[in-house]
């Protein structure tokens, strides 16, 4: 099978997200909403230009760079300053203050495998020398797993595994089919798409993410409600490890022992790298039925998802967007003149063969109508659906003018969803407050089950005198929030190292203790992403 070659993917903007052509500006409505909300916020002084920007850590040494240009070939192993910085972390919004800092922290040497044996040849390398290394995928991450912590070692190995990407295998029987870990969800879906199957999984970082990245994170795509998690996908692994590889998943439904495969699901490059994923496809879907609705509040919109859920009706994605969120969605294609009307909307697609689709979308419209929802215009979900992919670059525009966003997601089950809601928000209510920023909250659903949904907030504030460390002390509260009132730590961002001194709490000393032994086991010097997943004192 081909690979993609390395000429085709595009760089994200080192101090912000994605591709720099894509880049805009705050749309009018938006920009009277929040002026109407937030007042009018200063503009913080303009970034530095990559050029300008000072590494406060050092390159890697000659001979550490010689020893890894033997295993990968010297054109495979960078310590230019401006490739350092392109890997020196993810994407959240803390990342993205951080990159307009004069002086930045970034890893030692950027690496670049192009196999199997020489992904392990760095780990020996790295292992034997005391080096760090930090498995880089699409450069996605938002919990600060991408950090270049070295921890007790030299210096910190970015391990970027563009070169191992491409279709390997394909199953047109067992609708299955295998893909180097480098692989981007866009690569991988025109691969398919030649084949006339699709993946089907779409989150938010779609357009640069990778699906070893995918993997390691446990992602949950938009199109969750119909084709399940991206570890419901996965059917089988190989994964590089500092003492050995594992091909993992050799049948369906196997009762051969506890599933390996789910153990490095959501391990965060902490165990090893994953090098090749094999996942569930299926066939391009004929119709694509798209409908939008309309619930009085967000507790009957809620209720609504849920008996769709627990009824197994068989959308694609549904979604219901708070008060809130609805009225800055609607300030977005150009309806500022409603968005003070009162109520929540949702979205809802249905997917598949034509009478199939248009039966579940009837069924579903049936369960919504007696839940009290009203059909609304079907263009507020296309909008949505033509749109998902430039949240992100709304956020930088927002930056640029001055205001902080940022996102944070939980779940729970249905019983407890209300009460979470409320102790999350009350929690950046009063956090925010204590900052003296003006604010506004905005939260929807996107992943449901038949027993529970994920949260989803993004929050929008006046930026403060000191944001980094002023948003450290509000997360750290709803952090604690969602630990008080039941909620997990993370449904799809992963735990990072900004969520681990909260993983405890949610797994158990037991659970910290399996997880070390497993660490232990395969990476005894602990060179693996040390900063992610397992605080550091108990690791």
């Amino acid at each position: 099978m081909s690979t993609l070659p390395e000429d085709e993917r595009i760089d994200m903007r080192w101090d912000g997200w994605g591709d720099p052509a894509m880049a805009h500006g705050l749309p009018g409505g938006v920009k009277l909403l929040l002026t109407a909300v937030l007042g009018r916020s200063p503009k913080p002084p303009p970034a530095p230009r990559l050029a300008e920007v000072t590494i406060s850590t050092p390159p890697l040494p000659d001979a550490d760079l010689a020893a890894l240009a033997d295993a990968v070939g010297e054109a495979h192993v960078d310590a230019g300053h401006d490739v350092r910085l392109l890997h020196a972390g993810g994407k959240s919004t803390p990342d993205l203050l951080r990159r307009r800092q004069a002086e930045q922290v970034a890893p030692g040497a950027v690496v670049l495998p192009g196999s199997e044996d020489e992904v392990a040849a760095v780990l020996a390398i790295a292992g034997e020398r005391g080096l760090a290394v930090v498995p880089f995928g699409g450069g996605t991450a938002v919990t600060g797993g991408l950090e270049p912590d070295a921890g007790p070692h030299r210096g910190v190995v970015s391990l970027d595994l563009r070169r191992l990407s491409g279709l390997i295998a394909f199953d047109d029987v067992a609708q299955e089919a295998a893909f180097h870990a480098g692989t981007t969800a866009p690569a991988a879906e025109t691969a398919l798409a030649e084949l006339g199957f699709e993946l089907g999984h779409f989150p938010q970082s779609f357009e640069f993410a990778t699906l070893g990245g995918f993997a390691a994170m446990r992602s949950s795509g938009q199109n969750s409600a119909g084709y399940g998690r991206f570890d419901a996908m996965v059917t089988g692994l190989r994964v590089v490890t500092p003492t050995g590889t594992l091909d993992l998943g050799r049948a369906p439904g196997s009762a051969a022992g506890p599933d390996l495969v789910r153990w490095f699901l959501g391990s965060e490059g902490t165990f090893g790298v994953i090098t090749q994923v094999r996942v569930r496809v299926h066939p391009v879907p004929e119709a694509r039925l798209f409908e939008a609705w309309i619930f009085s509040g967000f507790v009957s919109g809620a209720d609504a998802l849920r008996r769709v859920a627990q009824l197994g009706t068989g959308p694609t994605v549904i979604r219901l967007s708070d008060e809130d969120e609805t009225a800055v969605s609607l300030a977005q294609v150009g309806n500022i003149g409603k968005a003070l009307t009162k109520g929540c909307s949702a979205v809802v697609l249905h997917e598949g063969p034509a009478e199939l689709a248009k039966a579940r979308r009837e069924a579903t419209g049936r369960v919504l109508r007696g839940a009290g929802g009203k059909p609304a215009a079907a263009r507020l979900a296309e909008s949505w659906d033509h749109g998902r992919f430039r949240a992100p670059y709304l956020r930088d525009a927002l930056l640029a003018a001055g205001v902080f966003c940022e996102t944070l997601e939980t779940a729970t089950t249905w019983s407890n969803l209300h009460a979470l809601k409320a102790a999350v928000t009350g929690a950046l209510a009063e956090g925010l407050a204590e900052e003296r920023a003006k604010n506004r909250i905005l939260c929807h659903i996107s992943h449901v089950y038949p027993t529970g949904a994920s949260l989803y907030f993004t929050v929008i504030a006046g930026l403060v005198a000191e944001p980094l460390e002023a948003w450290r002390r509000v997360k750290s509260r709803v952090n604690d929030a969602i630990m008080a009132a039941g909620g997990t730590i993370s449904h799809h961002h992963g735990v990072g190292a900004d969520h681990a001194p909260w993983l405890e709490q949610e797994i158990g000393s037991a659970g910290i203790r399996m997880l070390r032994a497993v660490q232990a086991e395969l990476d005894p010097a602990g060179i693996m992403n040390p900063g992610a997943l397992v605080p550091r004192s108990v690791r």
